[in-house]
C-alpha cells in the first residue's frame, strides 16, 4: 500500500471524538456548526433535484454558478473576474487543492506550507511527488517573517499553500505580510496555492484581502472558496476556484480526471446564495462573532489564557511553556467532560505543543453545558497543566 497514506495515524478528530463519546463530553473538537444551514438556500437545492437537471452538469461548473462567483467576489472583494476563463466549481475545497498540486508541481518540485496547517496539506503534497518546506508560525499572533521565508524558499520552490484565514490559530495575516509572501512569489517565480474557505468568517468588522488582489499577483494565485464554510453547510462539498485562464487551463484538466462535476442542484443553491443581500453575510458573521465572544469570555472565567480569534469558527488558548496539549485535552474530556483539539496536531516538526482549539460554532446552549464544566473544572485546571 501506499505508505503515504498507510502510515498516517488516526486523525485527532477521531481520536476525540471517540474520546467525547466515551465519557459523554460536549465535543468542542472538530468544526462544524450545530445550525443546518439558511433555509432558503436548503429549499432550492431540494427544488433543483426535484424540478431540475440531475445529468453530467458541464465540467467547469454550471454558467449559473460561475457567473454568481465572479459576480459574488466582485462584490465583496473588488475582483473583475471573466467567469469564463478564470472560475471553476470543484467537489469541495480539498479536491481544488489537490486538482491545484497536481496542475502546479512536478516531482522533486518544493512547496512551502505554514504550520499549524490543515492536517490534509502535508499528504496531498507528499502525494503530489513534491517536497515539503515549513514555515512555522507562533502564537500569540501567528505572523510571517522575512527570515522564515528566506530559510524556506530555495530555486526549488514551485508553490506556496497559504490558508488566510488560517484554520487552526483563527487568526488573519495583515496586508504587510501577504505582500512580503508576494515579493518571495515573485523573485522564486512561484504560485500561491490560496486557500481561502473561511473568507466570510471573519470578525470585528474586518475584510477580508485575497492574496490574488494584490499588485503583481493575478498571474501567481489559485484562489479556492467554499460554499459550505460561507452558508455552514459542511457537508455540501462545492469549492469556488479561481485563476489566470493560463493557470486555469491546466488546474481544469487536473479536476476533469478527479471528479470530474460536482451536484448540479447544489451548484443551482450555492448560486442562489452567493447572490443573497448583505444582510445575510453581515448577520451571519454577528451570530458567530456572538458565539464567539460568550464562549471566549467562560474561558477566560475558567482562567484559561485566551487567544485572539479573528475568523474562522474557531478559538484557541494558551496553556503556557512546558505544556503538552495533548496530554492535557485527553485530560479535559475526561475529568470536565469537554472535547478540544491539541493545535500540535497541525504541525509537522517544530510543533508549538501549548495550544488548545475549541470550535464555538455551536448554540448558545451546547456553549454553556461546555462553559458551565469548564468552570466547574477551573480549580483543576493548574494541575491538569502541570502534570501531563
Amino acid at each position: 500500500m501506499n505508505p503515504i497514506f498507510a502510515d498516517i495515524p488516526t486523525t485527532i478528530f477521531e481520536t476525540m471524538s471517540r474520546l467525547a463519546r466515551e465519557h459523554q463530553a460536549v465535543n468542542l473538537g472538530q468544526g462544524f456548526p450545530d445550525d443546518p444551514g439558511p433555509l432558503d438556500v436548503r429549499q432550492k437545492a431540494a427544488d433543483a433535484v426535484v424540478h431540475g437537471w440531475n445529468q453530467y452538469p458541464p465540467m467547469m461548473g454550471i454558467p449559473e454558478l460561475r457567473q454568481a462567483v465572479a459576480a459574488h467576489y466582485q462584490r465583496f472583494q473588488g475582483l473583475e473576474l471573466d467567469w469564463e476563463t478564470e472560475v471553476m466549481v470543484t467537489s469541495g475545497a480539498t479536491e481544488a487543492l489537490a486538482d491545484a498540486l497536481m496542475a502546479v508541481v512536478q516531482p522533486g518540485d518544493e512547496v512551502v506550507l505554514f504550520q499549524p496547517m490543515y492536517d490534509a496539506y502535508l499528504p496531498l503534497v507528499q502525494r503530489a511527488g513534491a517536497v515539503p518546506r515549513f514555515v512555522t508560525l507562533k502564537p500569540p499572533h501567528w505572523r510571517i517573517t522575512e527570515a522564515d521565508l528566506r530559510a524556506a524558499f530555495s530555486p526549488k520552490t514551485r508553490a506556496v499553500l497559504l490558508n488566510n484565514p488560517l484554520n487552526p490559530a483563527g487568526s488573519i495575516f495583515p496586508r504587510e505580510d501577504l505582500e512580503l509572501l508576494g515579493r518571495f512569489l515573485i523573485e522564486h517565480d512561484a504560485i500561491a496555492i490560496c486557500d481561502e474557505v473561511w473568507e466570510h468568517v471573519i470578525f470585528d468588522g474586518r475584510q477580508h484581502q485575497p492574496l490574488i488582489g494584490l499588485p503583481g499577483l493575478r498571474e501567481r494565485c489559485i484562489k479556492i472558496g467554499s460554499a459550505g464554510k460561507i452558508f455552514s453547510l459542511t457537508g455540501w462539498k462545492v469549492g469556488l476556484v479561481v485563476a489566470a485562464p493560463k493557470i486555469m487551463r491546466v488546474l481544469a484538466k487536473a479536476h476533469q480526471f478527479v471528479t470530474f462535476t460536482t451536484p448540479p442542484n447544489l451548484q443551482a443553491a450555492v448560486a442562489y446564495g452567493l447572490m443573497k443581500d448583505d444582510d445575510y453575510f453581515i448577520g451571519m458573521r454577528a451570530e458567530l462573532q456572538a458565539a464567539r465572544d460568550r464562549f471566549s469570555k467562560s474561558l477566560a472565567d475558567a482562567g484559561f489564557n485566551v487567544l485572539p480569534s479573528q475568523g474562522t469558527y474557531f478559538v484557541n488558548v494558551d496553556l503556557g511553556p512546558g505544556v503538552d496539549d495533548a496530554a492535557f485535552c485527553q485530560k479535559l474530556v475526561a475529568e470536565a467532560g469537554v472535547a478540544a483539539i491539541p493545535v500540535s496536531a497541525f504541525y509537522a516538526e517544530s510543533h508549538i505543543r501549548s495550544v488548545v482549539r475549541f470550535c464555538f460554532a455551536k448554540r448558545f446552549d451546547t456553549l454553556d453545558a461546555a462553559a458551565e464544566r469548564l468552570i466547574g473544572y477551573a480549580g483543576k485546571i493548574k494541575d491538569a497543566v502541570s502534570s501531563p
